[in-house]
């Protein structure tokens, strides 16, 4: 099947009916720039990324509508802010926001009947007059699209050389009968396997114990023995796989009752306002921080518990829209300080041992006062904690909760471990990007990029829910969900270079690190508001404590 000619448009709407419900209004959406070749694929990399990029910043606009950010509604909170410190967001001038009205856009069409060249992923706007003065008009560049995809290879530390993603062992080997790919970017990844295959950390000695196994089957004995390695298999194989139908059946982003009831795809009314059931109570009100006026996010508290690409991106995204995101490890599995330098702009880091009375304290007072909480463990990991989302929603009716995994929670694999270029190998991503002697990968880590957009737009929507009086529902994403998601509107040739663009003023420095950083500026923009990082920080280099909230 080859990619349709607006591949942005069928995978925005997919996303937009998932994230907000069927037939939920939404922003106006304007797509900038051109394809410059950075994300060479036969599957459409940079359209799904463009779609889930767009998606959280329609979000993000339908949260500032709803908290009164926008339009003339929210003049007076657009002086306040401006009269406060304007450290996460960068508003101009400008006014007015309306996201039940029509859908304005420039640039080229994307699905729409847009006149002039404009595109229009409503279908039903006009383009021209507002082009590029509509204040009311979501804006996403491509270019900085193809530069946040990649961001992770672009984030600096000043004087210190960069440096690789991915360890030694961490890449495709020969089977007896196919390929597999390790992950041993972690070290108790990297010596469960080694144990395993009982053989040292030569690339070649573990190729040659690897060389004499099926690939399935040690793909199951990696899982039994806590290791990371996943056979690669065709888009056929893996329809059929059970996995994958389970995988098949489930919608991009799934949505629990909250409490325990059926689960379901859309937002429950979250962009309009319609659907769940209203926050109720006093106290729930009174932790209903969204609806206190403000800019977007601003002043809202997240509470962070991800990891690596896809939960830190949704995390740092909801930073840049002006929330107080507080991110949490534990002692035991420290993160790789590489893959943080890029992923924790904007926010706050704190280590707190749950397995401790102390912690578990410290983080019953943090739900308390939050406002989201996104986590990316292995389903179960943290349900000893009282973690689980249901049982989150349960007892803190008030949270946003965000739930993120590699497999979905479903299926036989459910429980298992797995990150983004594992969950391309038994998908039929590697078999498509590959070729005919080997197998391949995508030009960046877009299934973590764009389940972290997608798991902020989630947030967001959530948000403006309980902005308006409603109670939101436990959020899922997946990665195996979000590759489905991608492989969905078929293939096409490979082009471009895969060079990247030259990030020019899109690279910004930030502050608050030991050495100053450069990190990809957060992509997107809602008319003239645009998100942008305050600082940085260090891993565990921050006290277990939201910041007083800051209105307007």
């Amino acid at each position: 099947m080859g990619v349709p000619a607006d591949p942005t448009a069928a995978l925005l709407d997919e996303a937009w009916t998932a994230l907000a419900g069927p037939g939920a209004s939404r922003p106006a959406l304007e797509v900038t720039g051109e394809d410059v070749g950075a994300l060479p694929s036969r599957l459409p990399v940079l359209p799904a990324m463009t779609a889930a990029i767009a998606a959280s910043t329609m979000a993000a606009a339908v949260l500032d509508a709803a908290r009164g950010g926008g339009g003339r509604r929210g003049s007076d909170a657009r002086e306040a802010f401006d009269a406060g410190r304007g450290d996460a967001l960068a508003p101009d001038a400008g006014a007015g926001r309306d996201v039940d009205g029509p859908a304005v856009a420039g640039g080229r069409d994307i699905g729409g009947a847009g006149a002039n060249g404009g595109r229009d992923v409503d279908g039903s706007g006009v383009a021209g007059a507002h082009r590029r003065t509509d204040p009311d008009l979501v804006g996403v560049d491509l270019r900085h699209v193809a530069l946040a995809a990649r961001s992770e290879r672009l984030a600096r530390v000043e004087g210190e050389p960069s440096s690789s993603s991915f360890a030694p062992l961490s890449r495709f080997f020969a089977t007896s009968d196919g390929w597999i790919r390790l992950h041993a970017n972690y070290p108790w990844h990297r010596r469960r396997a080694l144990e395993l295959l009982g053989t040292s950390d030569d690339p070649d000695a573990v190729a040659r114990a690897i060389a004499g196994w099926r690939a399935v089957e040690l793909e199951d004995a990696l899982a039994a023995a806590g290791a990371l390695g996943f056979a690669v298999r065709t888009l056929e194989e893996w329809a059929r796989h059970p996995q994958g139908r389970a995988v098949a059946g489930e919608p991009l982003v799934r949505f629990g009752a909250g409490g325990g009831g059926s689960s379901s795809s859309g937002g429950g009314g979250a962009a309009d306002g319609r659907g769940a059931a209203a926050v109720g109570g006093a106290a729930d009100r009174r932790r209903a921080a969204p609806g206190v006026p403000g800019r977007a996010a601003r002043g809202l508290r997240v509470l962070d518990l991800t990891r690596v690409i896809a939960g830190p991106v949704a995390t740092r995204t909801l930073a840049a829209w002006g929330a107080d995101v507080l991110r949490i490890d534990g002692p035991d599995l420290p993160e790789s300080p590489a893959t943080a330098v890029d992923t924790l702009s904007g926010k706050r880091s704190t280590d707190l041992d749950l397995g401790t009375p102390d912690g578990r304290e410290t983080l019953e007072r943090l739900l308390r006062e939050a406002d989201v909480i996104v986590h990316g463990y292995r389903p179960g990991a943290l349900a000893r904690f009282g973690l689980d989302a249901d049982e989150l929603a349960a007892r803190h009716p008030h949270l946003v909760v965000v739930v993120l995994s590699a497999w979905g929670g479903v299926g036989p694999w459910g429980g298992r471990r797995g990150f983004d270029s594992l969950v391309q190998c038994p998908t039929g991503i590697a078999a498509i990007e590959g070729d005919d002697w080997a197998p391949g990968a995508l030009p960046a880590q877009a299934l973590d990029h764009a389940t972290g957009y997608l798991a902020a737009a989630a947030a967001l929507l959530g948000l403006a829910a309980v902005a308006r009086g409603v109670r939101p529902r436990p959020a899922s994403l997946s990665l195996a969900r979000t590759a489905h998601w991608l492989c969905s509107v078929g293939t096409g040739e490979r082009t471009g270079s895969g060079e990247d663009p030259a990030p020019g003023d899109l690279l910004v420095p930030l502050a608050g690190a030991p050495r100053p950083v450069r990190v990809v500026a957060p992509p997107g923009r809602i008319g003239d508001l645009v998100p942008r990082w305050a600082a940085t920080t260090t891993l565990g280099a921050d006290r277990p404590e939201f910041l007083p909230r800051v209105v307007g």
